[in-house]
């Protein structure tokens, strides 16, 4: 079983970065080419698990008194979240291997290079469990491994805060997850995800109380509001791989748990489930985006970006539990293939920005967006993928970004034409916000790769800068080729997703919305049809009719300086990032609640300043108003709380008295 040799390899890849922990190259060399050789395994058994169309079971172990066992199962959903594991950490682990000798001091490496191994095995156990404790087990060691990664640079008191806060909003996520599980095996008299997920194990306010727990729970990982707090924090705080493989891969754990045990675990969705994730992610995705736009930490930006991402996927699932509730399969699957595709597409692109990020970030010793510019010029490769990613991310046909969000547009439009009743008013209106993400997203990642690859160098060391070695271009070079690769022949993708959905309770039987490799239909084959291929054609079309009006033999060019209102042109005139965020800050105001500071300094007469201190921030919402209260509120019952530790020995065996009294009633009173 290739699962199990890419877990015995990221066995074998731990085991020698222990004996090699005294030389840092060859134990970077070791960890990551078998956590690179692990995530190819991953992409063969996925591959081979799609073409397949089965599922494969098996039991590890069992006890026969209790019932209790342990289980692998890899089914159509499984297996597509296991290409997008293995799609990323592939590249990732490639890209690690000369990169961590630059982002960690070598004392570390081993201890980064096996918490990455152990990292991927255990999402990779994550999506195959079969029952509840070798799940919950693996979400834990891989919410750990996670947590140790964001503070390979634990000096910082930053990294610290921002592992800290990573570690405890999982924990809560894991809690509420463990109570759903918990309600479910009461019902089901089992642990098994076979038994307890059959569509009738709870009802009536039950069923909804679990669905809301899988929401909150798996939805801290996805980094939905107003959960996300995380988010921004552990992304720029970790390596920019790590933060790659997090972004694409780890916020996709959630995305599964939700669509595992919440979309279709529980049965026929009640429609306001629907509707609560066609608001919760329109919501995510408009705040997310604009919150993106604000920053100039370039791995923020991502980070924000990612948190925009999910929101789009959970619209496709918002809008496929709505018809499914409404007693459309052809609909239901439509939503859940959008949203399954954008999954990986986002993945693919987002891996490939953050390791763009990483060179940058390498090159120039800097996240500052303000203190690079020009360096496209220096670093033609990390830009050129930068270019695809940013692209891509904002929808530009024909790349990978632009067939998952028109999918989901197309899904919001037939839902609001099939769906009966006003709810269906609700579909416009999330096609009108997930326009508006669109849009701004575009130009987020004009910002960034304007002020970033273009113009002139801001800083020295964006002067200095120079691309990366060949062994981190490749992965970014292999990346940007599956984004374009998805975007022109999204038709292999749809038809993997066709047989993964169909298998899902509730779709079965669905239409596929891929015909050929070149197709993408919606509706109407005859109306609804896109080929982003020939899409790609006619805009090559239109650069070879473009190049060949400029050509230089029949339309000489003259090169000269850039005119400058007269003067010379410096960086000091450069459009930056915050000026170009700017009016949309001034329109967004009543989100961002903006505050500036200016100082004009003067040696003598205030009329003449030598300099000007220019700072502005916004206000972070939840931060301030959910999170600050809530946490002033636990303190303050901590605090009350704290008489019942007396240190005296009869207080604590009355404490135990009392709670054996109590549930000797409460048992008795269930019987």
């Amino acid at each position: 079983m290739l699962l199990s040799a890419a877990l015995i390899a990221h066995v074998v890849a731990i085991v020698i970065a222990v004996a090699l922990v005294r030389r840092p190259a060859a134990c970077r060399i070791a960890t990551f080419g078998g956590a690179a050789f692990a995530s190819a395994l991953i992409i063969a058994s996925a591959v081979q698990a799609l073409a397949s169309g089965g599922v494969d079971h098996r039991v590890l172990a069992t006890h026969a008194a209790t019932g209790f066992g342990l289980s692998l199962t890899i089914d159509g959903l499984a297996a597509w979240f296991l290409l997008i594991q293995g799609a990323v950490a592939l590249p990732v682990a490639i890209y690690s291997i000369p990169y961590m000798r630059h982002a960690v001091p070598p004392a570390r490496t081993p201890v980064v290079g096996i918490a990455f191994n152990v990292l991927l095995a255990s999402v990779t156990l994550v999506l195959v469990s079969g029952e509840v404790v070798g799940f919950v087990f693996a979400w834990e060691v891989m919410s750990l491994a996670t947590t140790a990664l964001v503070a390979s640079e634990h000096e910082h008191p930053a990294n610290r805060r921002a592992a800290y806060l990573y570690l405890a909003m999982s924990h809560v996520g894991t809690g509420c997850v463990i109570a759903a599980f918990l309600t479910l095996a009461s019902g089901a008299g089992s642990l098994a995800f076979s038994d307890m997920l059959t569509g009738h194990v709870v009802t009536g306010s039950t069923r909804t109380a679990v669905f809301v727990l899988f929401a909150v729970g798996f939805g801290v990982k996805a980094g939905l509001l107003p959960v996300h707090v995380w988010l921004p924090e552990a992304h720029p705080a970790a390596p920019s791989s790590i933060s790659a493989f997090m972004s694409g891969v780890l916020v996709k754990t959630g995305i599964y748990g939700i669509v595992r045990f919440g979309v279709v675990g529980l049965g026929v969705p009640d429609p306001s489930w629907g509707l609560a994730f066609l608001l919760l992610g329109s919501l995510t995705a408009i705040l997310g985006v604009l919150y993106a736009l604000a920053q100039q930490d370039l791995k923020r930006l991502l980070a924000y970006s990612t948190i925009e991402n999910a929101g789009i996927i959970v619209i496709g699932l918002g809008a496929a539990m709505m018809a499914s509730s409404a007693g459309r399969p052809d609909l239901a699957a439509f939503g859940l293939t959008a949203s399954l595709l954008h999954a990986l597409n986002h993945a693919v692109f987002k891996g490939l920005l953050f390791l763009s990020a990483g060179s940058v970030v390498m090159a120039t010793g800097s996240r500052d967006i303000e203190s690079f510019g020009g360096l496209l010029r220096r670093m033609p490769w990390t830009g050129a993928c930068f270019l695809v990613g940013a692209l891509a991310i904002s929808g530009i046909p024909p790349l990978n970004g632009f067939t998952s969000e028109w999918l989901t547009f197309q899904s919001l439009l037939l839902n609001f034409s099939s769906v009966p009743g006003l709810v269906r008013l609700n579909f416009p209106v999330g096609a009108a916000l997930l326009a508006l993400t669109s849009a701004l997203a575009a130009a987020c990642y004009v910002k960034a790769f304007g002020a970033t690859f273009l113009a002139q160098p801001r800083s020295t060391a964006a002067t200095q800068a120079h691309d990366a070695p060949w062994c981190m271009v490749m992965p970014q070079a292999a990346l940007a080729l599956a984004c374009v690769g998805l975007g022109l022949f999204p038709g292999p993708a749809l038809g993997a997703l066709h047989r993964v959905v169909g298998a899902l309770p509730g779709v079965a039987g669905a239409s596929p919305v891929g015909a050929g490799a070149f197709t993408m239909t919606a509706g109407s084959p005859a109306i609804d049809v896109v080929r982003p291929l020939i899409v790609g054609l006619a805009l090559l079309g239109a650069l070879a009719v473009a190049r060949a009006l400029t050509w230089r033999g029949r339309s000489p060019v003259r090169r000269t300086a850039t005119w400058g209102c007269g003067g010379a042109l410096s960086a000091e005139a450069e459009y930056t990032g915050t000026a170009f965020s700017k009016p949309l800050i001034m329109i967004f105001g009543a989100v961002y609640r903006p505050t500036r500071e200016v100082a004009a300094l003067a040696h003598g007469s205030p009329y003449f300043p030598h300099a000007v201190r220019y700072r502005a921030r916004i206000e972070p919402t939840f931060e301030r108003f959910l999170y600050a209260p809530l946490t002033r509120t636990v303190l303050w019952l901590a605090e009350r709380m704290k008489v019942l530790q007396a240190g005296s020995l009869h207080a604590y065996l009355a404490y135990i008295l009392a709670l054996g009294v109590g549930l000797l009633i409460w048992l008795g009173g269930t019987r």
